[in-house]
């Protein structure tokens, strides 16, 4: 890196990479040629690089934190508002054309299946279920539907092909037929295995029974024109495992609730 120097004789400034011999302007010997010295930070140098980019990352970081904490309650609050919204769609609303906070206020209690009986859950709005079902916390979202009928609706969750699936089922107040679905994924194959979130796929299950003769959860999904069996929902062409994922999510979630439903 060049370094610049003053001749005391001729007062002219010069650039070299290190200190010459004689003045390249006048000629003047070594004695009379002083190095220039920079005035605070050296910008060229690796330490001020160092340190730049150092205070840039900080920088950066702490306002992200900020933007996150500061934007995390709206963040939050859109998240219950779509989880409910889920729900009201598997009893047949429109979440598009409603005010989602308000239907779901009037028509919708969260409750808890707890020894026998359903008793109103009072804590925090969940928007996630599996953990909670694992552990044995079986939310029951007592409703009513679209057009006014008494419904339950539960929820499930499963895996698919490359991520989790979740959804609700909704059962009438005999707990004998499906009225309503919603089913979504999280990294399903956009037009394969991510249809499980369309309706022509979820109103296959509406009016379907939930138990088979045997007093056994039978609603499950199969290979498209595998079977014409009231419980078989015909999957989706091109994506197996994800149908076999949400017919396995189906049984076995609406199984996690037997008892519930076996409870008239």
């Amino acid at each position: 890196m060049a370094k610049k120097f003053i001749c005391s004789q001729c007062g002219q400034i010069f650039e070299a990479a290190s200190m010459p011999d004689k003045c390249p302007i006048c000629g003047a010997d070594t004695s009379k040629i002083q190095e220039v010295k920079k005035k605070g930070i050296d910008t060229n140098g690796n330490v001020y690089t160092f340190v730049y980019a150092s205070v840039m990352v900080i920088v950066v970081a702490f306002l992200l934190a900020f933007v996150s904490s500061a934007l995390k309650p709206v963040q939050d609050a859109n998240v219950e508002n779509d989880t409910k919204g889920q729900i009201l769609t598997a009893l047949g609303y429109d979440k598009a054309s409603i005010n989602v906070g308000d239907v779901y206020k009037e028509n919708v209690t969260d409750m808890l299946y707890k020894d026998g009986a359903l008793v109103k859950y009072s804590g925090k709005f969940n928007t996630a279920y599996g953990q909670l079902i694992k552990d044995g916390e079986l939310h029951v979202f007592v409703a009513k539907t679209a057009d006014g009928k008494e419904a339950y609706v539960i929820p499930v969750t499963g895996r698919g092909l490359w991520g989790g699936l979740w959804g609700y089922i909704a059962v009438d107040a005999q707990k004998e037929k499906v009225v309503g679905t919603y089913f979504y994924h999280e990294s399903e194959t956009a037009g394969l295995g991510a249809r499980i979130g369309e309706r022509e796929f979820q109103e296959q299950f509406v009016n379907r029974p939930v138990f088979g003769d045997n007093g056994e959860v039978a609603l499950t999904v199969v290979k498209k024109g595998a079977g014409d069996d009231t419980f078989l929902v015909d999957g989706i062409t091109g994506a197996t495992l994800t149908s076999k994922g949400v017919g396995a999510m189906v049984t076995e979630g609406l199984s996690q609730y037997k008892d519930f439903l076996n409870n008239k």
